[in-house]
């Protein structure tokens, strides 16, 4: 679970609202009246009733899947590089002692369907460059339909302001033209009303659809990252490179503290290997 994510959200939410009902100069330094202040219907379906029409104009298959959306970003753990050069690295150790057809069980018990079609490709003998030309492919339509999808949450980050401005002007323009007739104690608390729309559309934007934005574009990072570790290891696995070699050069991919941690989980992992071949 993203934990940061939602700690971040509920902190911006409360800061937020502590800025609205804090009033220290008087007698009670807490003034939840002030919250009233905040809340019009009207502006909120003019936000959020044209934010969202104008996402759905622009990106009607996209936004079938938002439920899927928020799922892929709350799970933190959905690519992890460490497993995958673990697993590549035992397919490496068993295609040198068993041939690429003993990777055909291994294959089919994958989960991940990349990393299964990687592992097929090269138990069914297919060229090199082809099965570097199709696995390139492949992550290149992901990433391309993930940046769709983030580009969606960028567009409504950008028309979210853009109809907050909207209802301003329209609140400015019906109370300019009530100016003649209304009392001039009322212009006050009539531009703060006008003014409510611009409220929502940054707080829309800043507080939902960016960091939804940026959090899926983490993982489209993650997953990339992944899936070229996938796409060397199997390659180098098809030229009988060694398994040492191997993870060595899968670690690259990661940062200094990961490729520390993953070289001293390859250490414990043939040492309790060595073990068992004592045993036996």
């Amino acid at each position: 679970m993203n934990i940061v994510y939602l700690i971040g959200m509920l902190l911006a939410v409360f800061f937020v609202g502590f800025g609205i009902v804090v009033d220290l100069g008087a007698d009670s330094w807490l003034n939840l009246d002030a919250l009233k202040l905040f809340l019009d219907p009207a502006s909120a379906l003019i936000v959020l009733g044209g934010t969202f029409a104008v996402v759905v104009a622009c990106y009607p298959k996209q936004v079938r899947s938002i439920v899927s959306h928020f799922r892929i970003m709350l799970h933190t753990k959905t690519f992890d590089p460490e497993k995958y050069i673990d697993e590549l690295t035992e397919l490496a150790q068993i295609a040198r002692k068993n041939g690429l057809l003993a990777l055909e069980e291994r294959a089919n018990q994958q989960e991940d369907p990349f990393f299964k079609q990687a592992i097929m490709l090269i138990v069914d003998a297919t060229d090199p460059d082809r099965v570097r030309s199709i696995l390139t492919n492949d992550i290149e339509q992901t990433s391309e339909r993930h940046g769709e999808v983030i580009a969606m949450y960028e567009r409504g980050s950008n028309a979210a302001p853009a109809f907050g401005m909207v209802g301003t002007l329209i609140g400015l323009i019906k109370m300019l033209f009530n100016l003649e007739a209304a009392d001039m104690s009322s212009i006050g608390p009539n531009m703060g009303v006008a003014l409510i729309t611009t409220f929502y559309g940054s707080l829309l934007a800043h507080v939902l659809f960016n960091p939804i934005a940026a959090n899926l574009a983490a993982r489209d990072e993650e997953e990339v990252v992944c899936r070229e570790i996938i796409l060397e290891g199997i390659m180098a696995i098809q030229s009988g490179e060694n398994p040492k070699f191997l993870r060595e050069r899968l670690l690259t991919f990661m940062n200094q503290k990961q490729r520390d941690r993953g070289a001293g989980n390859g250490k414990k992992a043939k040492r309790g290997q060595g073990q068992n071949d004592q045993a036996q």
